[in-house]
C-alpha cells in the first residue's frame, strides 16, 4: 500500500522518450516521493529532472541498480536526487553489486547532472540554509538541533558525471553549489560507506555543516575539489582518497581538500572542522612549470579548523598544505587545529608548506619549520619516487606501501580526537596499507 501510495505522486515507469540507454528493464523515476518505497533489484532506472523525498519516506535502493540521470544543457534543470529533512536513503550496494548513478548520455561528460543531495537536521553554524543551486523552498533547507540525525545509510556507492549544477570558474569566496554526494547538515546518525565519485565537474563530496561519519570514499579526476568542508562540519573521516591525472578547466582553484567556516569568515559556531585520518591526496603526474588551476594538496581557509594526521599528500602544484591569513596564526598556535604525522611533497618543494594573499602563494619557511618539528612529525619528501607507492600512476593505480616505504609506519592516533572507537588504528600512513580496498573492481572503477 505504501508503494501504490508513493506513485501517485512519483512516477515509476518506462520512458519511451529515452532512446540512447539499450536496457530494456529501465523505469523512471521523476517527481516527488511522499512514502517509503523500495526500489525493485531486477530494474534499472532513469532519473528525469529533480526527484525530492520527502515527508518523512524512505527510498532504499537494493545492490546492483544502475540509475541513469536525465541530461540537460540547462544549469537550473539537471537532474537530481534530494533527499529531504526527515527523510533517509538507503543504498545497499555490495563490492560486487554497487549501486550506481551516472549519466543517461551515449557520451558520457561531467556536469551531465546534478548531485545526490542529502539535507538533515544536524547542527550548521548559518541561521537557515537552503541547498546552494537548487530552487529556494522548504524541500531545500538544512540544518537543526540534532547532532544524531539519522539520514539513512549508504553503502558502496559510485556517482558518475556529476557536478553540472556549477558553473564555470564558480565564486570561490561563497559555499558551492551541491555537486557529487551532497552532505548538508547530514547527522551521526547516518551511515556512509564505500563511495566513488568520479568525473565530478566540481566538488566530488561536499559536508556542509552536520556531524556525519565516513569512511573508504575515493574522489576520482574532480573539476574543483575532492573534499569540500563548509559552515561548521564536525565529522569523522578515515580512509579517503582524492586523485587526479588531469587538470580541469572548471574550477578557479582545485583542491584535493578545501576547509572553509564561512564567507566572510566569522567565528560562527561551530567552527568547521573535519577530524582525518589515514588519506591519500595525488595530484596530476609531473612539475607543472605554468600555473593551472590544480591548487593545494590541503587548504585550511575562512577561519576554519582541521585535524590531519597519517595521511600522504603529493603532487600539487602549489604545495601541500596551504593557510591564509585568517587560520595561519591558529595552526601555529596551536588553536583546535592539526596537520601531523603526514608525508607531504610538492611540485615546488619551497612552496610544500606554503600561505595566500590575495590569489598568490607563498612559500612560508616558518610553517615548514612549525610543521617538521617534534611535535607535528611531518615528513618532507623530494619526490614521488621516495613514498615507494606500488603503482601511483598506473592503470590501474595502486597506492599501496612497496617494501621499504615510509608510509608503511609512522601513524599515530593519541589525543582525545584520534583515540575515539571511530578510528581503526593503523601502523600505515596513507588510505592503503597491506590489503588494497581500491582496487579496481565492480565499485572502484579507474576510467
Amino acid at each position: 500500500m505504501l508503494a501504490l501510495a508513493a506513485c501517485f505522486l512519483f512516477s515509476c515507469k518506462k520512458d519511451n522518450s529515452v532512446k540512447n540507454i539499450n536496457d530494456a528493464k529501465l523505469d523512471t523515476l521523476q517527481g516527488t516521493i511522499t512514502s517509503s518505497i523500495t526500489l525493485n533489484a531486477g530494474q534499472n532506472y532513469y532519473l528525469k529532472g529533480k526527484v525530492y523525498v520527502k515527508n518523512n519516506a524512505v527510498l532504499t535502493i537494493p545492490a546492483g541498480v544502475i540509475v541513469y540521470a536525465q541530461v540537460n544543457a540547462a544549469q537550473a534543470d539537471k537532474s537530481a536526487l534530494i533527499i529531504t529533512r526527515g527523510s533517509k536513503l538507503n543504498i545497499a550496494g555490495t563490492a560486487d553489486k554497487p549501486v550506481v548513478f551516472t549519466s543517461a548520455a551515449t557520451n558520457k561528460q561531467q556536469g551531465d547532472w546534478g548531485a545526490i543531495v542529502l539535507l538533515g537536521n544536524a547542527p550548521t553554524n548559518v541561521t537557515t540554509g537552503h541547498a546552494e543551486g537548487l530552487p529556494v523552498s522548504d524541500d531545500t533547507q538544512y540544518g537543526g538541533t540534532v547532532a544524531n540525525d539519522n539520514s539513512g545509510s549508504i553503502n558502496y556507492l559510485r556517482i558518475e558525471y556529476s557536478g553540472g549544477i556549477n558553473p564555470p570558474a564558480e565564486d570561490e569566496w561563497i559555499v558551492d553549489k551541491v555537486s557529487g554526494l551532497a552532505l548538508l547538515s547530514v547527522g551521526s546518525g547516518t551511515h556512509i560507506d564505500n563511495v566513488m565519485v568520479t568525473h565530478s565537474n566540481d566538488d566530488s563530496f561536499q559536508f556542509v555543516g552536520g556531524t556525519v561519519n565516513a569512511t573508504h570514499l575515493i574522489a576520482y579526476n574532480s573539476g574543483d575539489d575532492d573534499f569540500d568542508f563548509d559552515l561548521g562540519y564536525e565529522g569523522n573521516l578515515q580512509f579517503l582518497i582524492g586523485y587526479r591525472t588531469q587538470a580541469s578547466s572548471q574550477a578557479l582553484r582545485a583542491n584535493g581538500v578545501e576547509s572553509y567556516n564561512d564567507e566572510v569568515p566569522t567565528t560562527n559556531t561551530p567552527l568547521t572542522r573535519p577530524v582525518i585520518s589515514n588519506m591519500t591526496i595525488i595530484g596530476p603526474q609531473g612539475v607543472e612549470t605554468t600555473k593551472t588551476n590544480i591548487n593545494q594538496g590541503v587548504y585550511m581557509r575562512k577561519g576554519t579548523r582541521l585535524a590531519i594526521r597519517n595521511s600522504i599528500v603529493a603532487e600539487y602544484s602549489q604545495g601541500a598544505f596551504m593557510v591564509c591569513p585568517k587560520t595561519r596564526p591558529v595552526i601555529l598556535a596551536d588553536d583546535w587545529a592539526e596537520f601531523r604525522y603526514n608525508l607531504v611533497e610538492a611540485d615546488v618543494a619551497a612552496r610544500t608548506f606554503s600561505w595566500d594573499i590575495n590569489t598568490d602563494v607563498i612559500p612560508d619557511p616558518e610553517l615548514a619549520t612549525f610543521e617538521t618539528n617534534s611535535t607535528n612529525n611531518n615528513v618532507q619528501l623530494n619526490s614521488t619516487d621516495d613514498f615507494k607507492i606500488k603503482s601511483l600512476y598506473g592503470t590501474p593505480p595502486d597506492f599501496s606501501p612497496a617494501s621499504g616505504s615510509i608510509a608503511l609506519s609512522g601513524a599515530n592516533f593519541t589525543g582525545v580526537d584520534f583515540s575515539v572507537p571511530f578510528f581503526v588504528k593503523t601502523d600505515y600512513r596513507g588510505a592503503i596499507g597491506a590489503t588494497n580496498w581500491a582496487t579496481s573492481s565492480n565499485w572502484v572503477v579507474w576510467k
